[in-house]
């Protein structure tokens, strides 16, 4: 008997934005899902207009269980989690625990594959190419995950709600900063970003 499928449909149970006041409560499920979207989407610009070979099925499987280890850590607020670098190590080293104990639920012949939807490194030593690419599609599977924020910051501030207009605005300005060095990541956030906030009458 396998406990996995059981502990990730608790993806719903854990909610985000614990220390601020939202107008509309956010779950780790739907978030995991925004992001594996993005990543997708993040993926197939690369590819189709920078000419990456990225794997865009992978970057969504990570998008999904990018914070699947919450379920066991809960979700610690960012002030607290980058508050100073030995807090935010300990911290990965907890994440990296809860994700063992999370593959260790899984039967052991499907481990393996899981490992790689994880984020977590495989069998073998990868060429220059795939270490380049693997770096790569984390940062925009890294990028979703922030992109994902900045959208839950747009649609609160556009149902009226004034509590997240710093971690927008901080949001933002990480997101430029990467968007240096990601020409995709740009070019969401100039063709797709502006259309969040607005009602479905107006996107359609």
């Amino acid at each position: 008997m396998s406990q996995f499928t059981a502990i990730m449909a608790r993806l719903k149970y854990i909610e985000r934005w614990a220390l601020m006041r939202s107008s509309r409560p956010e779950n780790l499920s739907e978030h995991s899902l925004e992001v594996a979207m993005i990543a997708h989407l993040l993926c197939v610009i690369a590819n189709v207009r920078y000419g990456r070979s990225l794997d865009e099925g992978r970057a969504a499987l990570m998008g999904m269980y990018h914070d699947a280890s919450e379920i066991i850590t809960g979700d610690l607020p960012t002030p607290v989690k980058y508050f100073n670098p030995q807090i935010r190590d300990a911290y990965k080293g907890v994440e990296s625990a809860a994700e063992e104990t999370l593959l260790s639920t899984l039967p052991a012949d499907l481990q393996g594959s899981f490992r790689s939807a994880f984020g977590l490194a495989g069998e073998g030593e990868p060429d220059a190419v795939e270490r380049e690419d693997e770096a790569h599609l984390r940062q925009l599977v890294k990028a979703a995950d922030k992109l994902s924020a900045l959208i839950k910051c747009l649609e609160e501030r556009s149902a009226g709600n004034s509590e997240f207009v710093t971690a927008e605005a901080s949001t933002r300005a990480s997101l430029e900063r990467m968007a240096e060095g990601l020409p995709e990541l740009r070019d969401f956030m100039d063709e797709f970003l502006p259309s969040y906030g607005h009602t479905l009458d107006q996107l359609l």
